[in-house]
């Protein structure tokens, strides 16, 4: 954090040195940024909420091939590395870790051209992207109960009339090979296209020592878009998006030693993901006072998770010593010494199918309401999720059998919202959306559950032009999260057979400001977050049978939240720019306690939540010279935070620092380049439990690490 503090000190020191030196200079001003996630385009420095953008420029910069590598340049952002890629996001300290069991319910949204995959972020390859938007805080006007925590909106290149097609290789380390490419062009006078293509592949950064392979943790993906833009009047446009996404991954991350990247596993794990998704939207202002846009979306995923539990292998446990812990009785019984035998296994695979369609009207600029001070905007959203699961796993007892379930949720919203100019260049926007969630859920082990309920969220936001280059804003918005239920409970627990709706109340403060004619733009945003009836992921280990756990989602009373987010872009001159994010996060339960595996309580009532970071921060700058030579140096890194609230152990702090230099053409490009140069151990995932039955199951510490240097070239060729 030091090193952060210092670099921005003399990053502002030298802004006002440079001030007067650059004053007299004709360079370009900082090039608008448009977002286009809320319901209709706005300028950034207009939207009165937080939110983050990734703009291409930047993207192509740091040469960031998955959504993975977005997430240093996000403050207060952060992820669980349950997964082969980052699917389980926290936004201020909100968000899942896991999801072992039970229905699909995300507090983060995750929207690819209208496509809604939350809770599959996997498939987020940044070939051929746009931009990228994070919208942090809850966004129950836009979103609803998929946005408790904020949104996270990737919104790919549109297609264009000029043609142009390009190619893209990369090679490094690790076995590393990326190959993309994409064509654009007009199909007819009315129809244009755009189609890309990669494929990913490399071994993983693990070497299993048992099965003497280097790729048991391997990447392997195919992913693709199609885009087709109709004029089909001058009334009506047509957008279409076909993507899909092929993810045969490994997961073979975990080891007993914690030694990070040399594994002992004889089942390896696998991270599969195959999803397809389109979306068809119609823009229609024939009518006299309003326009209408209709939103049909449709995902279809088979998506397989699993992996060996006892993190070693029959060879590796025979040679152990174990307490015989158990007579035929099923009592405990340590008079013996017996060799280990222990053999582990999760595994999921489920097919989900997500169907949703948005009708929404708004007001042409010619018919405002309320004496032309007023626009208008209101829409139904309707979606319908079905999930089916075959689980088999030591988790909560289903050690003999596989679990099979069949979920089910049907979402129906209304919505609307008024953006009114008032007095003195004062704005004020007022939404509200209230939802209604059915959903039926039944099991082989005879589990059921039809929850039904309606639930509401919204905001007011007050802002203001101070002046040509300040705009500030005020802002209190409403989220929601459905509740839920747990199955194959022990009779202990059955009080947590349901949990309640989850509800979070922002409250935000921001400023938008420009200097240096517009050379350096910077965002602000300070909030105060209370959550009520947070659910919470627990778990125990059973002591009498320590195979066995329990997992489970429960509700804290609530917990409280503050902090901070700063997001900073600096044009210097024609040839460098200099980009910075700081975030802040200080969040906190106010009174929760959770059962260990004695059935003791233990309190954690003002602990940090899990996975909130208080610290997070990255600096980059980009510089091309006239000549075409190319050097972009980022680093990001986040404080030290809690891996769970089951137990108290946490993080390191951690720094890393990429570099990417190379030689652009007007053409072609050619890249060197190299991830966590300095090849810092960075922990992204941790539990604290008993997996050793030769040292009688005694909990210690394990730890995910995310991959170590990574050096490679990258050619790129445009036509």
């Amino acid at each position: 954090m030091n090193l952060v503090k210092s670099s921005l000190a003399i990053l502002t020191s030298f802004s006002f040195l440079s001030a007067n030196a650059y004053a007299s200079e004709q360079e370009e001003a900082i090039e608008s940024i448009t977002v286009t996630s809320n319901f209709k385009q706005q300028s950034l420095a207009q939207a009165p909420t937080s939110i983050a953008v990734v703009t291409s420029e930047q993207i192509l910069a740091q040469g960031d091939q998955h959504f993975e590598n977005v997430l240093a340049s996000v403050a207060n952002v952060n992820f669980s590395g349950e997964s082969s890629r980052p699917k389980f996001l926290q936004i201020r300290g909100v968000g899942e870790r896991s999801q072992y069991s039970g229905a699909p319910n995300s507090s983060v949204g995750f929207i690819v051209d209208d496509i809604d995959l939350s809770g599959l972020g996997m498939a987020a390859s940044m070939y051929d992207v746009n931009q990228v938007e994070v919208l942090r805080g809850p966004q129950g006007t836009r979103f609803g109960a998929n946005a408790l925590a904020g949104m996270v909106y990737i919104q790919s290149n549109a297609p264009s009339d000029v043609s142009e097609h390009g190619i893209k290789t990369s090679f490094g380390n690790d076995d590393l090979i990326n190959v993309a490419g994409f064509s654009t062009g007009a199909l007819s006078e009315r129809l244009n296209y755009r189609v890309s293509i990669e494929q990913h592949q490399q071994n993983g950064f693990r070497d299993n020592l048992f099965l003497a392979k280097d790729d048991t943790n391997g990447i392997d993906e195919l992913s693709g878009k199609l885009k087709l833009a109709y004029q089909a009047s001058d009334e009506l446009t047509v957008d279409f998006t076909l993507l899909f996404a092929d993810m045969d991954n490994g997961y073979d991350v975990w080891t007993l030693d914690n030694n990070g990247f040399d594994t002992l596993t004889d089942h390896p794990g696998i991270d599969k993901q195959k999803s397809s998704g389109s979306s068809l939207k119609f823009n229609y202002s024939g009518f006299t006072s309003a326009e209408l846009t209709a939103i049909s979306s449709f995902t279809s995923t088979d998506h397989h998770n699993a992996f060996d539990g006892d993190w070693a292998n029959a060879n590796y446990w025979a040679e152990k010593s174990c307490t015989d812990y158990y007579d035929e009785n099923g009592n405990g019984d340590d008079s013996d010494q017996i060799p280990c035998v222990y053999e582990y296994l999760w595994d999921k695979e489920a097919d989900r199918d997500v169907w949703s369609q948005e009708i929404r009207l708004n007001n042409k600029s010619s018919h405002k309401i309320f004496n032309q001070t007023t626009d208008w905007l209101a829409g139904i959203y309707v979606s319908k999720l079905d999930e089916e699961n075959d689980l088999e796993s030591y988790y909560n007892g289903w050690e003999d059998e596989i679990l099979v379930s069949q979920y089910q949720a049907k979402n129906m919203a209304i919505f609307a919202q008024l953006d009114s100019t008032l007095s003195e260049d004062y704005q004020l926007s007022v939404g509200l959306r209230v939802e209604n969630r059915d959903s039926d859920y039944i099991d082989s082990e005879q589990d059921s559950f039809s929850p039904s309920e309606t639930m509401w969220g919204g905001h007011i936001a007050l802002s203001k032009a101070l002046n040509n280059d300040h705009n500030a804003y005020v802002r209190i918005a409403k989220g929601y999260k459905a509740g839920g239920f747990n199955m194959g409970l022990p009779a202990e627990l059955s009080q947590f057979k349901e949990f309640d709706t989850e509800t979070l109340l922002n409250y935000e403060f921001g400023l938008d400001s420009s200097y240096l004619n517009n050379k350096i733009h910077s965002r602000v945003a300070f909030f105060y977050m209370d959550r009520k009836d947070q659910q919470v992921n627990a778990s125990q280990q059973d002591p009498n049978n320590p195979q066995r756990f329990t997992i489970y989602t429960a509700n804290a009373t609530s917990s409280t939240s503050y902090g901070a987010e700063l997001d900073l872009t600096w044009q210097v001159t024609a040839n460098l720019n200099v980009y910075a994010t700081l975030g802040y996060l200080d969040a906190r339960y106010d009174n929760y306690a959770y059962f260990d595996k004695y059935g003791s309580t233990i309190d954690i009532s003002d602990r940090t939540l899990a996975h909130a970071p208080k610290n997070t921060y990255s600096l980059g700058g980009s510089y091309i010279s006239d000549s075409g030579v190319f050097v972009n140096v980022s680093t990001s890194g986040k404080s030290s935070f809690y891996f769970s609230d089951s137990h108290s152990e946490k993080s390191s702090s951690n720094q890393l620092i990429n570099a990417r230099i190379g030689y652009e053409t007007q053409s072609w490009s050619v890249y060197l380049w190299a991830r966590n140069l300095t090849d810092e151990k960075v922990a992204t995932r941790g539990f604290y439990f008993g997996n050793e039955p030769d040292i009688d199951w005694a909990a210690k510490k394990f730890e995910r690490y995310a991959a170590p240097r990574q050096v490679g070239v990258t050619l790129d060729y445009q036509f």
